[in-house]
């Protein structure tokens, strides 16, 4: 049994877009998604990467991929790792493949003095948060996320 784990290059676009899907469908919010394949390769592969991706391949398939980017704590005056998606096709759950990833991103962090690692995840996916749990990750409850979008984000941006 071997896992390989690597940097998502410009060949696998429509293979991160597919996992993009796939996660969209598993949390229930394939609606949502108006990205395109070429939005994807801008993002990761145009001319000012903001975001990467790293594929998992499980004997020579592809397996799932963690989809990232750095942030910034102004109170630990350090950049972390911030994970957009983490996704496992459920053929390839329950061989450590999702931990792989995070430890892959966690000696990322070790290497580069970052201070974080974080992520959300959905309060119905019980699964995933009893996995985050034995892997020492913490809820942060007492933080609200709040996001402004779409017409709403115009209008603030239009806002005198």
């Amino acid at each position: 049994m071997t896992l390989t784990i690597r940097k998502a290059d410009e060949r696998d676009v429509a293979l991160v877009f597919s996992f993009i899907r796939e996660l969209a469908e598993y949390e229930r919010l394939a609606h949502e998604i108006d990205a395109s394949e070429a939005d994807i390769a801008m993002a990761l592969f145009g001319p000012n990467p903001r975001v990467f991706a790293d594929i998992a391949e499980w004997e020579g398939r592809s397996a799932g991929f963690a989809l990232w980017f750095y942030n910034f704590s102004t109170f630990r005056g350090r950049h972390g790792i911030y994970l957009e998606d983490l996704f496992v096709r459920p053929e390839f759950r329950s061989k450590g493949i999702g931990r792989a990833l995070l430890r892959h991103l966690a000696r990322r962090c070790m290497a580069e003095g970052l201070a974080r690692l974080e992520w959300w995840v959905l309060d119905w996916n019980e699964p995933a948060l009893k996995f985050y749990r034995s892997i020492g990750a913490v809820p942060m409850d007492e933080w609200t996320v709040q996001r402004v979008s779409g017409e709403a984000l115009a209008e603030l941006a239009e806002a005198r």
